[in-house]
């Protein structure tokens, strides 16, 4: 049995409270669903900048009424210090996934992209330290290894930055060092790669790049791929990400603590070969997209490479992705269908 499936037989017997920032979001509102089913407690806090109230909906309506009942949301803002102190009562684990992503986003505009990323996160440590919270375990990012050509990404070797993001993320992980060194609040940080899975917001010209080249298949448009393809990235399903949220939020390893830590698979595929796994796993479900490819110019301050070394995970929190890329497009493809039209 690993640590995450005992995690799971654990957790239900426990009378702990989490708080999920950015709750209605994706990540959020699938970490939301998971501990509903597992009968926890859980306060929300989202103030919708990029989350939705659907989000919020489609978890209530697959979980009983029951667990519905032991959710507590919050309308507010982390960039509100008010706010945040509001959510961290009586709160026992912190998972802080509110943030502004993208990178395009913060070049557009690096003003409220800092105020969110910064500000907000500062709030969050405040509040949740003075709450004296029994962990805090936040949101980083792969972004964060810049301009370093190295793989795989191994945590303590990065670059520069490249993006007004990964600049914000980064400080992220100096904060969280500085508030274990001076206040002794020790947090966990984990560095998401491309993370996908169901409800994933496919709309804007920041959205991801599964759920936006699969609602153009269904819809038999032209899909865009910056530069030649070859391109390649580390995708991470979403049921891995709650694996490793869990599994850092409840950790007792001392060493585990005030660390950061990749989150993915640990396997790097090009955009055309994501193009290809799209397009067959649309195929088994019925559709079929005849076009090939488009390219275009590569987009300002992406990396060119990224596949994250999961050792360290392993090592100290006993992460064991279940998940390659092809499966996670399968299980995420149903619902991709399902909803793809309805949210545009």
């Amino acid at each position: 049995m690993t640590r995450y499936e005992q995690l799971l037989q654990e957790l239900p017997k426990n009378s702990k409270t989490w708080l999920i920032t950015g709750v209605a979001g994706f990540i959020g509102s699938n970490l939301l669903e998971t501990l509903l089913k597992l009968d926890q407690e859980v306060v929300g806090l989202d103030n919708y900048a990029t989350g939705h109230q659907r989000n919020l909906d489609e978890v209530k309506s697959l979980v009983s009424i029951d667990q519905w009942a032991r959710f507590n949301f919050i309308k507010g803002d982390i960039r509100n210090l008010d706010d945040c102190q509001k959510a961290c009562e009586g709160v026992d684990y912190v998972l802080h996934q509110a943030a502004l992503g993208s990178v395009p986003r913060s070049i557009n505009d690096p003003i409220t992209t800092n105020g969110t990323n910064i500000n907000g996160f500062l709030n969050m440590l405040v509040a949740a330290r003075d709450a004296q919270v029994d962990s805090f375990t936040y949101a980083a990012s792969s972004s964060t290894y810049g301009d370093h050509p190295g793989l795989p990404k191994v945590e303590d070797i990065i670059g520069k930055p490249l993006s007004p993001y990964a600049v914000t993320k980064y400080v992220n992980e100096l904060y969280a060092d500085v508030f274990a060194k001076t206040y002794d609040f020790q947090t966990i940080g984990l560095r998401y790669f491309n993370v996908f899975g169901k409800r994933q917001d496919p709309n804007g010209a920041y959205a991801a790049v599964i759920p936006k080249w699969t609602a153009a298949m269904i819809k038999g448009e032209d899909v865009f791929i910056n530069g030649d393809g070859e391109t390649s990235r580390d995708f991470c399903f979403i049921d891995n990400t709650i694996q490793m949220n869990l599994l850092a939020a409840t950790t007792e390893n001392v060493d585990a603590k005030n660390l950061v830590y990749n989150v993915a698979l640990g396997d790097r595929t090009t955009l055309n070969e994501l193009f290809a796994a799209i397009q067959k796993a649309l195929k088994v479900n019925g559709i079929y997209y005849p076009k090939t490819q488009q390219h275009r110019a590569f987009r300002s301050g992406d990396v060119r490479h990224s596949q994250a070394d999961i050792g360290r995970a392993t090592k100290y929190l006993g992460y064991r992705p279940e998940f390659k890329i092809e499966k996670g497009i399968d299980l995420a493809m149903p619902w991709y269908i399902l909803n793809m039209n309805r949210l545009q």
